[in-house]
């Protein structure tokens, strides 16, 4: 749902979100245009190749979990931490380059159904020094 919003500036709740889909999409950012290809993976991977293969792939990345989903969030420490292993080798410039990383905590609006505190989420943030935002 965020990367469809992202794309088409309308909430749509009518899609699959198991499905993994590359989205492509072009956007004027400060004035430049920048062209996008967003790899959704819907989170369903299960074998490690599988995660490796989509974060080696990416440039940068917004980690999602579900303020309604403990286990999601349990989930985003572990991304980081290999998305961080993963680009830490030396590019052909010789320098390890890491790509930009957000934490998102995803459905702000269900206050009701929360299981993740948003104090939960900036403290993972502080404690991994990435940026953090909670969304609807």
């Amino acid at each position: 749902a965020l990367t469809v919003r992202f794309i088409t500036r309308r909430f749509i709740g009518d899609y699959d979100p198991t499905l993994e889909m590359i989205y492509r999409h072009v956007a004027v950012i400060d004035g430049e245009m920048v062209h996008f290809e967003i790899l959704d993976t819907a989170g369903q991977e299960e074998d490690s190749l599988q995660i490796e293969e989509k974060i080696k792939w990416g440039d940068g990345f917004a980690v999602v979990y579900s303020v309604t989903d403990r286990c999601s969030f349990d989930e985003v420490m572990r991304l980081c931490f290999l998305i961080n292993h993963l680009h830490a080798s030396p590019k052909r410039s010789g320098v390890a380059e890491q790509p930009p990383v957000v934490i998102v905590g995803n459905k702000k609006d269900l206050q009701f159904d929360r299981m993740v505190s948003t104090e939960d989420g900036e403290n993972l943030s502080k404690a991994l020094k990435i940026p953090f935002y909670e969304i609807s």
